[in-house]
């Protein structure tokens, strides 16, 4: 069951119109980082979470995200309306769309579910929303920066910081299941190749790290091919 508040959950102002930068906001309601793509993402990896609390937290943040595309939205509506005479709104997508939000990226191609990241499994999916709110958070920052009045920006920067909470929220939910930095989830144990790291890429001094480092993998400073050639054929 759903219930629809008319109230957004964080004021919504835009100062004067500018439908050139409407159109940057709709990658955030049409574009594979927006806000359509994050609900629907942590509302069907919900279904087949076991845990409670777990599946709680997906649809709760689910149903923020659905809030936020409202938000979007109606920063979008307000940045188009009234102004389609002008040669502002002439030169973006709106001249052909009409007014208002739309299910397209800031280029112009249609949002697909094909956006949607998620796998069936609480560990591989926790961590693909960490991703998704990364790139999320991103492209905030870049719209932050380019934003044409305070109200924009204003609300822009409560989305930002909201990617931000989310992503703490998943990295806690990761880390009560033990799996924050344990790379190793299902199944099917690893072969023993499982921590050697190759260099690989020689151009200059060989770069160290914990990535690489002694304590943490036998590290192989010349792989030498261990497979077979292919059989050439007369």
């Amino acid at each position: 069951m759903f219930f629809h508040k008319k109230e957004t959950i964080h004021t919504v102002n835009t100062g004067e119109a500018n439908p050139r930068f409407a159109q940057l906001l709709l990658e955030q309601f049409g574009g594979a980082t927006g806000e359509l793509t994050a609900a629907l993402q942590y509302w069907v990896q919900s279904f087949h979470v076991e845990d409670a609390g777990l599946r709680d937290m997906l649809q709760d943040i689910a149903i923020e995200e659905f809030g936020h595309l409202e938000m979007i939205g109606k920063l979008i509506e307000g940045h188009t309306k009234n102004v389609d005479q002008t040669e502002a709104f002439k030169s973006s997508l709106f001249a052909v769309r009409g007014m208002g939000p739309h299910f397209l990226d800031s280029q112009g191609s249609a949002w697909t579910a094909s956006y949607i990241n998620e796998g069936g499994d609480v560990v591989r999916d926790l961590r693909a929303n960490i991703a998704a709110e990364a790139g999320a958070r991103q492209t905030y920052e870049s719209l932050i920066k380019l934003a044409t009045d305070e109200g924009t920006k204003q609300t822009l920067v409560h989305l930002l910081t909201r990617e931000i909470s989310h992503t703490k929220m998943f990295m806690k939910a990761l880390d009560s299941l033990g799996k924050l930095d344990d790379p190793f989830f299902g199944n099917v144990q690893p072969d023993d190749t499982v921590d050697i790291y190759y260099n690989l890429s020689t151009n200059g001094k060989d770069e160290r790290g914990p990535w690489n480092s002694d304590e943490n993998f036998k590290y192989i400073a010349q792989p030498a091919p261990q497979g077979q050639a292919q059989p050439t054929h007369q």
